[in-house]
């Protein structure tokens, strides 16, 4: 038993101590660059990004509507009874975000269709009753869909910085986290467009229940705040490596009878790490973060119209993460650095492609 327990945490604190394969990745470019020019590698100065608000400061108010039993037992014709049963009963008032998300969809597309039903026989005071529900019902759902999105557990763990780049072909849960997004960005749009009874008519049960599916498919994920991080860090990374090689760029001396044997050892080293690896990786975080992004801002932009005040921490991470800020400096960096390989290719006349 005890040669057991020993093989295990051997074996944990080897995986705990392995090292990152992106940080090594760049680590070594960086660190065969200096080599080249004789230099020591420069440290990338810690991060400070905007980080995902605290739950309390997110989470919006939303007055709990009930229909006692009574009113409800004399809408058992359209389903209505069985639905706010549920409600009203000990696990339906402990509900998550999602879970209550999903109740007040049912709710609305069955009072909708309720509406629809009721017949000469019924009385004023519950049409009228039915209305004013509906109404309110109807004015909530942006709210209800914020808290879900933005402060229930496994979607909100997804806005949660991560603190370890990606590694390449390493990208777990980004098929499941576009998928999420996709459908709620999806259903967002459709329900809080003018024609929601009409909106309610097309949403099948089915449709609804994805809400659960999603919920679980993300709820051992976090790629969307290790894709942020990724970004943010990488960035970082990359405008350090640049700004050391362009600080040293007129020691490389390139020119006719000259030795140019130090341009060409970077030369290789920026095929051999770069060109090789670091960009097809760079380009694939890009690559997922423009399928995401969208989503993302369109999600945020629809939700934020119904929210009084949102906090200002809120507001600048969507502004970075959402509306593209990140990834407008991760190009920026990618670019900064490619002119400078640009410019020492073009002064060295090496041709591209040829090592």
């Amino acid at each position: 038993m005890m040669k057991i327990l020993l093989v295990l945490c051997c074996t944990l604190l080897l995986t705990s101590c392995k090292e990152n394969a992106t940080n090594t990745l760049l680590n070594t470019y960086q660190q065969r660059l200096a080599n080249v020019l004789e230099i020591t590698p420069a440290d990338t100065l810690p991060l400070n990004l905007p980080i995902y608000p605290d739950t309390r400061s997110l989470k919006q108010p939303v007055a709990d509507i009930r229909m006692g039993l009574l009113d409800a037992y004399e809408l058992r014709q359209c389903g209505l009874f069985q639905l706010i049963a549920e409600r009203n009963s000990v696990l339906g008032k402990v509900q998550d975000q999602t879970r209550q998300l999903r109740y007040e969809l049912l709710f609305l597309k069955q009072l909708n269709h309720c509406l629809t039903m009721l017949n000469s026989n019924s009385t004023s005071e519950l049409q009228s009753q039915l209305n004013d529900i509906y109404q309110q019902k109807q004015q909530q759902l942006p709210l209800v869909i914020w808290n879900m999105v933005f402060t229930g557990k496994e979607w909100r763990q997804q806005f949660t910085l991560g603190h370890q780049l990606l590694e390449p072909q390493q990208f777990g849960g980004y098929i499941e986290t576009v998928a999420a997004f996709n459908y709620l960005d999806t259903l967002t749009t459709t329900m809080t467009s003018q024609n929601i009874s009409q909106a309610l008519v097309t949403l099948t049960p089915n449709h609804i229940e994805q809400l659960l599916y999603h919920q679980q498919q993300i709820h051992n994920t976090q790629y969307l705040g290790q894709l942020f991080y990724s970004m943010a860090q990488i960035t970082a990374e990359l405008n350090t490596i640049t700004a050391q090689l362009t600080q040293h760029e007129n020691n490389v001396i390139c020119g006719k009878n000259i030795n140019q044997q130090q341009a060409q050892y970077l030369r290789n080293v920026f095929y051999k790490y770069y060109v090789n690896d670091i960009q097809p990786y760079l380009s694939k975080l890009q690559s997922q973060y423009q399928q995401l992004q969208p989503y993302l801002d369109s999600l945020y932009t629809i939700l934020i119209q119904h929210h009084d005040q949102p906090p200002a921490m809120m507001t600048l991470y969507a502004r970075y993460y959402f509306q593209g800020e990140v990834q407008r400096q991760f190009q920026q960096a990618t670019i900064e650095h490619v002119r400078y390989w640009q410019r020492l290719f073009k002064r060295c006349q090496f041709k591209v492609g040829h090592q």
